[in-house]
């Protein structure tokens, strides 16, 4: 596809959209655009304009001025994808969605909250939590990623267990179309298949189909008890075998997470602090929430029961807000202190049928010794959604481009072979679209080219990513 630049003309039509204030083309002012959380340089690019329009109306201005005169755009949230999703690689305008950061709506009568996309996550659950309601979507990124974010990779994280991913959250969405036209689907109706599911077509969709510009996210009553169990294992494969019998057990956890010893260290090493049963060879963390205390401790004490008879050294209960911070903090820190540890990193986002689960691990684990390298994992034991994260450490580029190209080929074939595959939460973004092209069937991928191209004829919309076009 060959697009055109950015003139001095077109800048001055954006600064008429949304604002002198609003529009970046200096480079020191644009370099924090070029890049997501990916640490590789190969996905860095400069963008040549960032637009920061605060209505939807704006949005709709850009991308008519995009497909008028074929110029790439690129829409962006906080910046904290983990796929190169939001990187400008064809250059042109990146259209930043942070000044779109309000909450619209709280509707306690029909439990639905309505938002701009550039609320952060976190917000959205406290939001909810101080009215007594629970927005379910816990990524662990919560803090700093928007909810715009969430929706453009279908983000899971710690909760999608027992609540689901970002997609069963989302009953309505305004979206600004390839062609600027604005249209919404869905809204406060808890059914509707009215049409074609296109709300579900573009949650995941990653910015390559429209511009998201205002959200419906659906509440539910805030759990009133909530315990967390932290459960030491002397090696990861007994840890993780324990899981498919939690899972038919008869309760659903809120949460089901795991860390390997590497995990464990480098949590350990960030935070600064001692971790408790940090010797062990994995953990699993586990979280129970109901509306009794007596059904949230018969569930845990029977995860318990069953974890001790199959090889846990300790459950260790935690009943009250501050020692459930402490189990999850090191969970939660696992990108940073990864990224502390070896700055230059590979974090794959790998999915295998829960049953699978121990032997992917042995794969990774297997991969990691025939190359010499180290390759920790944690991740989402319940909907078996693996973490693996290989590490640069001392190895020069040309080294490193090797070894990072040789393991994800070797990882990746395994993954596939165990009924896997590439991406549970991330998403595809252009670091993975090669690997996609490669895996999907040639029937697959025209199902989505044709896509694409009904909606997006002139491929102006975040190119380069998920899809390798023909």
């Amino acid at each position: 596809m060959q697009f055109n630049k950015v003139t001095d003309q077109i800048v001055e039509e954006l600064k008429a959209i949304v604002g002198q204030a609003n529009v970046l083309y200096d480079e020191e002012k644009m370099e924090m655009y070029s890049r997501d959380e990916v640490s590789d340089k190969l996905w860095e690019k400069m963008p040549e304009v960032v637009v920061k329009p605060e209505t939807a109306e704006q949005v709709s201005q850009i991308v008519k001025l995009a497909n008028r005169e074929l110029i790439p755009i690129v829409p962006r949230g906080a910046g904290t994808g983990l796929a190169a999703g939001a990187v400008p690689l064809n250059g042109g305008i990146v259209v930043s969605m942070e000044k779109m950061n309000k909450i619209l709506e709280l509707d306690t009568e029909n439990l639905f909250m309505v938002v701009q996309p550039g609320v952060t996550t976190g917000e959205v659950q406290k939001t909810a939590k101080a009215n007594g309601l629970l927005y379910a979507g816990d990524p662990c990124s919560a803090d700093s990623s928007f909810i715009g974010g969430n929706v453009a990779t279908n983000a899971g994280g710690n909760k999608a267990v027992k609540y689901g991913v970002t997609s069963r959250h989302i009953y309505g969405l305004e979206i600004v179309m390839p062609n600027g036209d604005i249209v919404t689907f869905g809204g406060k109706n808890v059914k509707d298949v009215t049409g074609y599911d296109i709300i579900h077509l573009m949650v995941g969709s990653e910015g390559t189909l429209g511009i998201v510009t205002k959200i419906w996210l659906k509440l539910m009553p805030l759990p009133k008890y909530v315990a967390d169990l932290l459960i030491p294992f002397a090696d990861m494969q007994t840890a993780i075998k324990v899981v498919p019998k939690i899972m038919t057990a008869g309760i659903i956890p809120t949460c089901l997470e795991f860390m390997d010893s590497l995990s464990i260290k480098s949590a350990e090493m960030y935070l600064n602090k001692k971790l408790p049963y940090s010797d062990a060879g994995a953990y699993i963390i586990c979280e129970i929430d109901g509306t009794s205390e007596t059904q949230v401790q018969d569930d845990y004490e029977t995860i318990g029961k069953l974890c001790l008879e199959n090889g846990a050294l300790e459950v260790f209960v935690a009943d009250n807000m501050s020692t459930q911070e402490r189990i999850w903090k090191a969970r939660k820190c696992y990108a940073e202190a990864i990224r502390m540890i070896s700055p230059v990193y590979c974090m794959e986002d790998i999915v295998v049928p829960v049953s699978n689960i121990p032997k992917c691990l042995e794969a990774i684990e297997r991969i990691a010794k025939k190359y010499n390298c180290k390759i920790p994992s944690c991740g989402h034991a319940g909907d078996g959604n693996i973490h693996a994260t290989v590490m640069r450490e001392g190895r020069s580029e040309e080294e490193w481009h090797e070894l990072k190209d040789n393991v994800l080929g070797e990882l990746y074939e395994e993954v596939y072979a165990l009924g896997g595959n590439l991406s549970g939460e991330h998403g595809i973004g252009a670091k993975r679209a090669e690997a996609m092209n490669k895996h999907m069937t040639d029937a697959q991928l025209s199902v989505l080219r044709a896509i694409k191209k009904a909606l997006d004829p002139n491929g102006i919309m975040n190119p380069g990513k998920v899809l390798v076009l023909e």
